[in-house]
């Protein structure tokens, strides 16, 4: 193992670098993750969803990231998750998920080259991995003692609950492995209760056919059983986490966030060009790259939360629904979104 001094280095530099915590890991696979992943894809609670079910015994053996790795380090990022101010435009808007209102990921990365600098300085090889299906970032953190798995499968890290970004370095030294924390839900099911589509089905298991975050990056119709509960959200849902009291807790959730990044101007979205709309929003995941997925997750939302009664709003849905064999999937989630308007005047009546 090596001195103690190179792992007290590691916590300077991630304390330096903004981490949250940082945790090490050993590099052996990751077998009771892998024999999840496989059973929750053969029972569809992937909803098609590739990333790490993709090939689950490559996302669980880290060792074959870097030849010759003998340990983990695991870093994670706190995020902004307090109150999100109003719109700052006119008009109706879409929600961003916290997670997505900036690039997370691009911090991080920057904060763990500053770790891995630690220990190449020190003579060693590194690797850094995240939001990457080569490995499964939050059974990583977790055996690197960085938390436990919450009731809504995300980490919780005590302090920050799950406010916060993982990411790992696979390197050539051979690090002593960190404590693991035991589990602190107990209990509590406030996730469970409050999923808006009561997507997790058990404790830690979520069943990505009726989870929000998931649906509306899925390619093909969105599911018509779920399209109200999607309310004003474009992209991600934080309901799990809202809930959650660790969360709740943590000195993230007293921030204000700032409306620009947090908001989308929704009827932007159906006018604008695709590559106006990509060069916006392409950051996120968007399926095939194909920005008519952004336009139906905007014609939902419409649908949800526009004024009912505005002449601009129905003009622009009604200019989407006369699509016709043009683009059936936009005419169809158009032609819902003028039901649901519909609906919407008649319960204010």
């Amino acid at each position: 193992m090596n001195a103690p001094g190179l792992v007290d280095d590691l916590n300077e530099a991630a304390q330096h670098a903004g981490l949250a915590a940082l945790g090490i890991a050993a590099v052996e696979p990751f077998v009771d993750t892998r024999e999840a992943l496989e059973t929750r894809k053969a029972e569809g609670l992937h909803g098609g969803m590739a990333f790490t079910y993709r090939d689950p015994v490559r996302s669980t053996d880290p060792a074959r990231i870097l030849e010759g790795a003998r340990s983990i380090v695991v870093g994670a990022l706190p995020y902004s998750a307090g109150s999100v101010s109003e719109p700052s435009f006119e008009g109706p808007a879409g929600r961003v998920a916290r997670y997505a209102i900036t690039d997370h990921y691009a911090v991080l990365r920057a904060a763990l080259d500053e770790v891995a600098a630690v220990l190449e300085a020190a003579g060693h090889r590194t690797r850094v991995v995240l939001d990457d299906n080569a490995l499964v970032d939050r059974a990583a953190a977790q055996r690197a003692g960085l938390g436990w798995f919450g009731h809504n499968a995300n980490l919780l890290i005590p302090g920050y609950g799950s406010w916060v970004v993982l990411g790992s370095i696979l390197t050539d030294a051979d690090l002593s492995p960190s404590e693991p924390v035991p589990d602190g839900c107990g209990t509590c099911r406030r996730c469970l209760d409050g999923c808006p589509t009561g997507a997790i089905v058990a404790p830690g298991v979520v069943d990505a056919r009726r989870c929000l975050a998931w649906l509306v990056q899925a390619e093909g119709t969105f599911p018509l059983e779920f399209r109200e509960a999607l309310g004003d959200r474009i992209y991600g849902c934080d309901e799990c986490q809202e809930v959650c009291p660790p969360a709740r807790r943590s000195p993230q959730a007293k921030e204000t966030i700032d409306a620009s990044s947090s908001w989308v101007d929704l009827l932007w979205m159906l006018q604008a060009e695709d590559d106006e709309l990509l060069s916006q929003l392409g950051r996120w995941y968007i399926p095939r790259r194909d920005p008519r997925y952004l336009r139906r997750n905007a014609l939902l939302a419409l649908g949800n939360s526009a004024d009912p009664e505005s002449v601009e709003v129905r003009a622009e849905v009604e200019r989407f629904a006369a699509l016709g064999a043009e683009d059936e999937m936009l005419q169809e989630h158009a032609l819902w979104a003028l039901r649901r308007l519909d609906e919407r005047v008649q319960a204010q009546r």
